[in-house]
Formats: C-alpha cells, sequence, structure tokens
C-alpha cells in the first residue's frame, strides 16, 4: 500500500521498508534528496508495484531499508532489489546492524549504494547526487555511437511541434532507459525556444558563450552547456536572451551536430519556425525529419510552401515525415475527408497522425512536465509513446543491418 502520493505529481523514488510507515522518520531527507513530492513508500512485500509504476513514469531509485536479518524480510528486499534493477532503478541501501554475510547478499543482489541507519543528515542527498551524476554518462565519454538525428520542425506558430519534439525526445529516452543509450534534446529556436519552459529547466549562460564563440567549441564546453533532466535526458536549452537566428552559420550547427552524435544515440533538434541558412543541412544529416501542420488552411499553405522550397533545392525530401497533429477522430467523417483531400493537394502521406489531447497538453506545458509524468493515459501522449518505440526499432534494426554489412 503506498503511504502517499500525489498521482499527477511524478514520483522519483520508491521508498520501501518492511512497514509502510517505516519511512515516516526518513521524511525531510528524503524531501531533501527527491522533493515534497518526488517520493512514494511502500513495505518491502507489496512494492512491485510502485517499482514498476515509478520507472514507467521516468522514476530512478529504489531505497530499501533493512532492520532485522530475519530471512523472510532478507529474501523479500533481495527480490524487491533484483526486480528494481531490470526495471532500471538505482538501488540505495539503508542497513541497520545487520551482519556482513547479509549486508554482502544485499549488495550482490543489486544494490547500488549503501548508508547506516540511523541516516547522517546529508547522507541519503549526496548518495542521490552521487547516482544521479553516473547515470549519465560523461559527454564525450564514447566517440562510437554514431546517434540518429531527429528534427521537428513547425509549419505555424501553435501547430504542437514542440510539445511533440519535446514528449517524443523522452518517450525515446524512457524506451531505451534500461539498455544504456542515451538521448539528447537540442532546442535550435535561439530567439524563442521554449524547451526549457516545457521542462522546468533553467536557462544558462554557458549556452549564450558557446553560440557566441564556437571557434573554441569542444566537447567539454559542448557538455557544459547540456542540462540534465532526470538523469535521462541531456538537453541544449534556449538562451537566456533573444538572439538572431544567424548567430551560428552552418559550419557552426554541423559542429553542435557532430558532438552531439558521438555521445548520444538520439538526438531530437526542436527547429525553429523561420528558414535560416542552416535548415538544409539540419534536414542532410537527419535520420528522419518531422514536419508537423494542422488541418488549418494557415498551416497548408505553410507546408506546401516548405515543400515546394525543399523540391526547388533538391533537398532529400524523401526524409520528411509529414506529421498531422489534432488529426479528426475515427467518427469525424467529414473532418477525414478534408485530410484525405489535403493529402492529396500537398503530394504527401500523414505518417503520424496525432489526436488532440485536449486541455491536459496545455496543462502538462504550464506545469514544464513531459505528459508520461502529467498524464499517462491522454491520447496524445500514448501515441507519441507508439512513434518513439517505432523509431528505436528502426534505428536498431538499421545499425544492426549496418554491422552485419560489415
Amino acid at each position: 500500500m503506498l503511504l502517499r502520493r500525489d498521482r499527477e505529481a511524478q514520483a522519483d523514488a520508491v521508498v520501501s521498508f518492511m512497514t509502510a510507515d517505516g519511512a515516516v522518520a526518513l521524511k525531510p531527507q528524503l524531501d531533501a534528496a527527491f522533493g515534497g513530492d518526488g517520493w512514494v513508500a511502500a513495505d518491502i512485500r507489496s512494492a512491485m508495484g510502485a517499482v514498476h509504476d515509478v520507472a514507467a513514469e521516468g522514476g530512478r531509485f529504489l531505497v530499501i531499508g533493512v532492520r532485522d536479518e530475519a530471512e523472510g524480510e532478507l529474501g523479500a528486499a533481495r527480490e524487491l532489489i533484483a526486480e528494481a534493477k531490470l526495471s532500471g532503478l538505482k538501488v540505495i541501501l539503508l542497513a541497520e546492524s545487520l551482519s556482513p554475510a547479509a549486508m554482502h547478499g544485499l549488495m550482490r543482489a543489486g544494490a547500488d549504494d549503501f548508508a547506516p541507519l540511523p541516516l547522517p543528515p546529508s547522507a541519503l542527498a549526496e548518495s542521490v547526487a552521487r547516482l544521479r551524476s553516473g547515470g549519465m554518462q560523461p559527454f564525450g565519454g564514447s566517440s562510437s555511437r554514431n546517434g540518429a538525428v531527429f528534427p521537428v520542425y513547425g509549419a505555424a506558430g501553435g501547430v504542437g511541434a514542440t510539445t511533440f519534439c519535446v514528449n517524443l525526445a523522452w518517450e525515446t529516452a524512457l524506451e531505451v532507459a534500461k539498455s544504456g543509450k542515451q538521448v539528447a534534446l537540442l532546442d535550435f529556436n535561439f530567439q524563442y525556444g521554449t524547451v526549457a519552459t516545457f521542462l522546468d529547466l533553467p536557462r544558462r549562460e554557458a549556452i549564450y558563450e558557446l553560440l557566441s564563440d564556437t571557434s573554441t567549441m569542444d566537447e567539454e564546453g559542448f557538455s557544459q552547456a547540456l542540462a540534465d533532466y532526470s538523469g535521462r535526458m541531456a538537453v541544449l536549452t534556449a538562451p537566456m536572451d533573444v538572439l538572431p537566428l544567424d548567430i551560428i552559420g552552418p559550419e557552426d550547427v554541423k559542429t553542435m551536430l557532430d558532438l552531439a552524435r558521438a555521445s548520444y544515440d538520439f538526438i531530437f533538434v526542436d527547429m525553429p519556425q523561420t528558414l535560416t541558412h542552416w535548415s538544409d543541412l539540419v534536414l542532410n544529416e537527419s535520420e528522419r525529419f518531422f514536419a508537423i501542420m494542422q488541418t488549418d488552411m494557415r498551416s497548408a499553405q505553410n507546408m506546401l510552401r516548405f515543400l515546394r522550397a525543399v523540391k526547388a533545392e533538391d533537398l532529400p525530401i524523401e526524409k520528411i515525415a509529414v506529421v498531422l497533429n489534432r488529426a479528426p477522430r475515427f467518427t469525424d467523417l467529414s473532418g477525414k475527408s478534408r485530410a484525405r483531400r489535403l493529402e492529396q493537394s500537398l503530394g504527401v502521406e500523414f505518417v503520424v497522425r496525432l489526436p488532440d489531447g485536449g486541455r491536459q497538453i496545455a496543462a502538462a506545458c504550464d506545469q514544464g512536465a513531459p505528459l508520461a509524468k502529467a498524464a499517462r493515459g491522454n491520447a496524445l501522449r500514448k501515441e507519441i509513446r507508439r512513434v518513439a518505440r517505432g523509431l528505436v526499432r528502426s534505428v536498431e534494426a538499421a545499425r544492426s543491418e549496418t554491422a552485419g554489412a560489415r
């Protein structure tokens, strides 16, 4: 049984003792480490469901407390630790008066760190911080990832491009969490980018320094400009101040993408609506270029202009996947007919049709949380998760085919 949880809040940790109220005495330390709404408590014997829920929503930790060497408690603790590791969670073991043999057994079950009970004031927060920093591979730690780039472009303002990009990146991060693959989200709208707002992340001054002097750009400087989101995704937010889109050129963008591809497996780019002198480079570098529109005349005309520009410049139009947001429902026959006529007019097929998520979408954006955290059951979230799983499978298949050819 869960001790406390606001279902609209996202928990980052499960706290488990033999009895569900065993975590009450540690509430100050738990709040300091995870935030007031960042943890849930459950007794060891019935915590499997909580572990699965928290892992599915992007949580990262199991804090398990053991005070008795009774075989029943130790056995339940070992099973819970093993299940948490299979779910991709980091495990912090809190133990009191255990023998070396009992401690050894629990650590071998998969615990990542240990702290004694009674718990020193800052011990838990330090352990969490240490595991968080170790959970995201340092940028530049691997030069052989050859990540896939997925830009997202909105044909008009308000069509949902940033919402789609942010949530697609997060769903992909959740999908590959157990495989060790890394995800990066880059906001290339240097004027009014809102990725930071959608994820409730601070905008860093280092980003302006990075963009204003790209001649010194290297892996270390690029890494310092990235923000960590929940230990699962690296994010390059837009700068604090409004900057001209031509503050960087094609060579600078190529360098940034190369640096990202070297250390991340999936790179999502939120593109500005305005076409720049480096937009074609991003299209050429991409694995698939998502272009989002609605059925209204404004975005339809803009999409037509965009596709004409791509054809005129002889760019790889086959990489473009046109996405219809707020697509008509199954029972909306007139809306479906309008969508078919729109496909014929544009000469494309809608690769993805996103349903209207309703008021929950705006609420999630205002809260600064992905839909997986703020509205798990929303229809839009489910469709984006389906798209993310398809991307992961396609990239893995392509990598396997390449490796087989070699």
